[in-house]
């Protein structure tokens, strides 16, 4: 192991003490040490990370942008330790402050990413996949959430999911709709009919019994992209997982629009749902699709009129 690689561990060790998960992080900075590895560097300079920043093929800029910054944390924790390392400056690359425009997924979207799910192999990949799809459209939960849930964090019977230590340390309860509880026990009978002694006590599983990775999902649902037919809408909208929340978010704010429901009053329940920290974060969907834009437009005219 390199003295790089090394340093990589004790900052993780230390960030996870503090109580960062840094699953992510934790990927991308392996992926810088195995590029300096390779390029013989043996520390963190501008160029290096600046090179190693727009490495991927056709990069959007956010996530050239994720990339630097991230790098950026483990350089400044460096630099006290090995003074030769060089923090790159803020401001270099383009996308720092930008934000993606979500990729939103219709019914037949996800319909068809589901079918596409059914066509993998072996079936126990087959069958997860299509599930968890399915589970992260119907609910909203982070992929992250959805890896970690656990069968036990399955109640059955009140028909909720416990999502435990989330994101900002936070558990919640996510109540599921009859027909979402009925496919997640669809798959788990299926999954222990063929894996019978799994590793790992998750609710999804990988073939070989374990929890399921990042590294595994993201490349297998680029892969299920392709087979569905569904392609980026401009550089800054590219399909993601993540999109299935954003899509979830959108979907549910659509239907209260359309129902002529209290917006207002219920986006702190989303936003409890969904479980974000502070419900400006989910105001945000609210430009997050044009149509809801022209609803909430409608609703203030009207009630600009009624006051007049």
């Amino acid at each position: 192991m390199s003295e790089l690689a090394c340093r990589l561990e004790e900052y993780l060790t230390l960030r996870r003490g503090l109580g960062f998960k840094l699953v992510g992080e934790e990927w991308l900075l392996a992926s810088f040490v195995a590029f300096a590895d390779e390029a013989g560097a043996t520390g963190v300079t501008t160029d290096l990370a600046l090179a190693w920043s727009r490495k991927p093929a056709h990069p959007s800029p956010v996530y050239v942008a994720r990339r630097f910054r991230v790098l950026r944390g483990f350089a400044r924790w460096l630099q006290a330790f090995d003074p030769a390392t060089q923090v790159p400056p803020e401001g270099l690359l383009p996308g720092a402050n930008y934000r993606p425009t979500p990729y939103l997924y219709s019914d037949a979207d996800i319909a068809a990413l589901m079918a596409a799910a059914r066509s993998l192999t072996p079936e126990l990949r087959s069958a997860t996949f299509e599930t968890l799809i399915g589970l992260l459209a119907a609910t909203g939960l982070r992929i992250g959430e959805a890896m970690r849930l656990d069968r036990d964090d399955v109640d059955w019977d009140a028909a909720v999911l416990r999502v435990r230590d989330s994101k900002f340390g936070k558990s919640r309860e996510v109540l599921v709709h009859a027909s979402t509880l009925e496919a997640l026990r669809a798959y788990s009978q299926r999954r222990d009919q063929l894996c019978a002694h799994p590793s790992a006590p998750s609710l999804f599983v990988s073939t070989r019994g374990t929890r399921l990775l990042h590294t595994a999902i993201y490349p297998a649902f680029r892969q299920l992209l392709g087979l569905a037919g569904i392609q980026e809408r401009s550089p800054s909208c590219r399909p993601r997982v993540h999109g299935l929340r954003h899509s979830f978010a959108v979907s549910t704010l659509l239907s209260w629009y359309r129902d002529g429901g209290d917006v207002e009053a219920r986006i702190p329940l989303l936003s409890t749902y969904m479980g974000h920290i502070d419900p400006a974060a989910t105001y945000w969907y609210l430009s997050a699709a044009p149509e809801l834009l022209a609803l909430a437009a409608e609703r203030l005219e009207r009630a600009g009129g009624q006051h007049s």
